[in-house]
């Protein structure tokens, strides 16, 4: 049996240069931190698995093409720009989805259900993500590639191959690496026969807000605000445009504009073994979202993990959820912190935002026919079901100066109508919870809510809309980012892998023999050649 100190000799001396030595060099080169809790990671059991974590979910009228609707999902949040050197893949035995209910039975009338493949040409050769300048999806020195099909499936059990093969843009590996990303996102846009487009891949998180509301609503006194928890992450990000006759009630936009979304991820069970992780069983949903921040500040840590696996139709029957929407505990905390008052009853201007969209037919509190799929002039309304869902208006023309506050503001474009990736669904909620959509008032002791009005970086103005994924940036511990001074390179052409293993080897050989030298000669030095 060895013995504890079998180390402390000269093997154990080259054992332990070898083991710094190593050490150093991977975290010079893939430095980083994981990121901590966050609204992202809304239940227990979620938080333990990011690839498939929803983070949010966005639905809105294409600013630039009106006869066309655009989904943006976001999954796998809080992505350190420099999380080397696996980074951030879709899950391989995991299916996401985007769900639309266009006639409100709170069943999906079509589901856009994407699935991934990986291509790791890496193998036993390297750790690397990519050994030299990447110009293309398809430039060989990229050795981590993905690719993704999509079908569209209908609730009469038909599926429709739209897209297949297609390639996912990969994560940024750093500006040395990959130094025109925009050139390698632009190329993972992809066409759908009949019209619309795609992008997956990586993004810089839209969603900006101040999660200090989790410390008992910024301070107690509003003294935490004004800081972008999100700044300088990363997402993973699956945005598709589509004409709006494919999402309307018989394709008929105009009798028909209004569609619930919401998104999903099924994964099957791991089985697991020393090395290895095999995908067993039926698929089984672990996430879904709909409008932002339901999970988080509406159903209580005890529903969270079955909120995440229920179907909407489910939704009616569960009495402790719909409770928690109508008598919400968020009022009730703002009252006791900051003493204003909380709206008194039952909440039904809520339900109207959250379960059935805002319509004067079912009389509630907010005097509106906006986006209820019961609106539609051929939903028959005896099969209509109450069920969470992010509800979209699509006939309503998008605001060429839309407000961050959305509804609240009278920009009848924005959340809780469909979600912008402007709209400032953090301050509108809070707004909302305290009854400013019923009373058509803001709540003025409130107004400025988080100081976090917009995002820390700009949207484009076309597809997909996102911005661009931070790239060689880093995110330090109080939030903000660090650029990364990185001097031009040129391409470095194709490096061996193996010979690049066979330097770090021999790097690591040549330091430790180097410190054996050095002891044996001071050994000679004190003692003699030939001493033991």
């Amino acid at each position: 049996m060895s013995s504890p100190h079998a180390l402390s000799g000269r093997r154990g001396q080259v054992a332990a240069a070898a083991l710094v030595a190593a050490t150093l060099l991977n975290a010079a080169m893939f430095g980083g931190t994981n990121a901590t809790a966050s609204s992202h990671r809304e239940a227990p059991l979620i938080a333990g698995d990011p690839a498939v974590d929803n983070t949010d979910l966005y639905a809105f009228v294409s600013p630039d093409h009106k006869d066309t609707v655009t989904l943006v999902g976001n999954w796998s949040g809080f992505q350190e720009p420099n999380g080397g050197p696996n980074f951030f893949p879709w899950a391989e035995d995991a299916q996401y989805d985007f769900n639309v209910d266009s006639d409100g039975d709170a069943k999906p009338d079509v589901t856009l259900r994407f699935t991934f493949q990986d291509d790791d040409r890496r193998k036993n050769n390297t750790f690397l993500y990519a050994n030299g300048v990447v110009d293309s999806l398809d430039d060989e020195n990229l050795l981590f590639r993905q690719r993704y099909n999509l079908e569209a499936i209908y609730q009469n059990g038909q599926k429709v191959k739209l897209v297949s093969n297609a390639p996912v843009a990969p994560s940024p590996n750093g500006p040395a690496s990959m130094p025109d990303f925009k050139k390698l996102r632009d190329q993972a846009i992809t066409q759908i026969a009949g019209g619309g487009k795609v992008y997956v891949g990586p993004s810089e998180d839209a969603f900006f807000a101040d999660l200090r509301v989790f410390d008992l609503l910024y301070g107690g006194n509003l003294s935490e605000v004004g800081q972008d928890t999100l700044r300088g992450y990363n997402v993973n990000t699956i945005a598709i445009q589509l004409p709006k006759q494919a999402l309307a009630l018989r394709n008929d936009a105009h009798r028909n504009p209004n569609i619930g979304i919401w998104s999903t991820t099924q994964r099957r069970t791991l089985k697991l073994s020393p090395g290895k992780a095999e995908a067993v069983g039926d698929f089984v949903q672990v996430s879904r979202l709909g409008n932002p921040l339901v999970n988080e500040v509406v159903a209580p840590a005890g529903l969270k993990d079955a909120f995440n696996g229920l179907r909407p139709d489910q939704d009616a029957g569960v009495k402790e959820l719909v409770d928690r929407v109508v008598n919400p505990e968020l009022p009730k905390l703002i009252e006791a912190i900051y003493k204003i008052p909380a709206p008194q009853g039952q909440r039904d201007d809520l339900a109207e935002i959250f379960l059935t969209g805002i319509t004067k037919k079912l009389g509630a509190q907010i005097n509106a026919d906006l986006n209820s799929q019961v609106n539609n002039a051929d939903v028959d309304a005896r099969r209509f079901r109450p069920s969470e869902m992010l509800r979209l208006n699509m006939m309503i023309e998008p605001n060429a100066n839309p407000n961050r506050l959305g509804l609240l503001a009278g920009d009848t474009q924005g959340f809780p109508n469909g979600r912008r990736l402007t709209d400032d669904v953090v301050d509108i909620a809070v707004q909302a919870m305290v009854g400013a959509a019923a009373s058509g008032k803001l709540v003025d002791a409130l107004a400025t809510g988080d100081k976090v009005d917009a995002n820390d970086q700009p949207f484009e103005a076309n597809f997909p809309y996102v911005g661009l994924p931070r790239n060689g940036t880093a995110v330090n511990a109080s939030g903000t980012t660090a650029e990364v001074a990185v001097n031009p390179v040129g391409r470095i052409g194709n490096i061996d892998p193996m010979a690049m293993t066979t330097a770090v080897g021999s790097a690591l050989v040549f330091g430790a023999g180097f410190l054996l030298w050095r002891k044996r000669q001071q050994h000679i030095r004190k003692y003699g050649s030939h001493s033991k």
